[in-house]
């Protein structure tokens, strides 16, 4: 019993802080909006030092400079040899509040996300304000890069087996989007834990949108 009760809060401290985000903390895009009445999706596979996480995402956009979108997936963890898998879902919307040109050289986003984390003896709320903000390089006619850095404080409470807790932290997000072809763009990010007592504090992301 002893046991069973140590492998479920380790496993719990390695995720607790981490939705969803599924990736919670903002969208996996850069701080600029999908155009209006277009959709966007993704997948994509993070590697942290106890978790790998398959996740999938699609943004949608009703109003010019707003978009949201939705996050679910997968999470396996190693923790002190105990294995679980963890579903995660988040959602989240952003605003552009500053767009790159004569008076600024970059594009900036403000929003919010929310995420959680379920799996065997334990639930993982988190939730709080996000930014993000990018600027979009042209290589060729069609090609461009798109270099972004992000932003968020989020509040997380964990509900487990063995008790619950309350943790805030402030996750960076550093990232880089590639676009060969106008309906094709690669994407990794790098995510650190900044004031986090919970989870992994390097986040490996790799993966790929696509608009339609």
């Amino acid at each position: 019993m002893k046991h069973s009760i140590f492998a479920v809060a380790a496993f719990a401290l390695a995720l607790a802080a981490q939705p969803a985000c599924a990736q919670i903390f903002g969208q996996l895009t850069p701080a600029q909006p999908i155009p209006l009445d277009t959709r966007l999706g993704g997948g994509f596979l993070s590697f942290t030092k106890s978790e790998s996480e398959l996740l999938g995402q699609l943004r949608m956009s009703f109003h010019p400079g707003v978009d949201f979108g939705f996050q679910g997936g997968l999470s396996r963890v190693s923790v002190q040899n105990v294995n679980r898998t963890s579903v995660q879902l988040g959602g989240d919307v952003k605003a552009q509040v500053v767009r790159m040109g004569p008076t600024s050289p970059l594009d900036c986003s403000i929003g919010a996300a929310i995420g959680v984390n379920s799996a065997d003896d334990f639930t993982v709320l988190s939730m709080g304000p996000t930014l993000v903000m990018s600027r979009t390089v042209r290589i060729d006619e069609r090609a461009y890069v798109t270099p972004f850095a992000g932003a968020a404080l989020l509040f997380s409470r964990s509900d487990l087996a063995t008790g619950n807790k309350t943790d805030v932290a402030v996750p960076l997000r550093f990232g880089l989007e590639y676009t060969p072809l106008p309906d094709f763009r690669l994407l990794a990010a790098l995510q650190v834990g900044v004031s986090d007592e919970i989870r992994d504090d390097l986040k490996l992301t790799l993966g790929a949108n696509f608009p339609f």
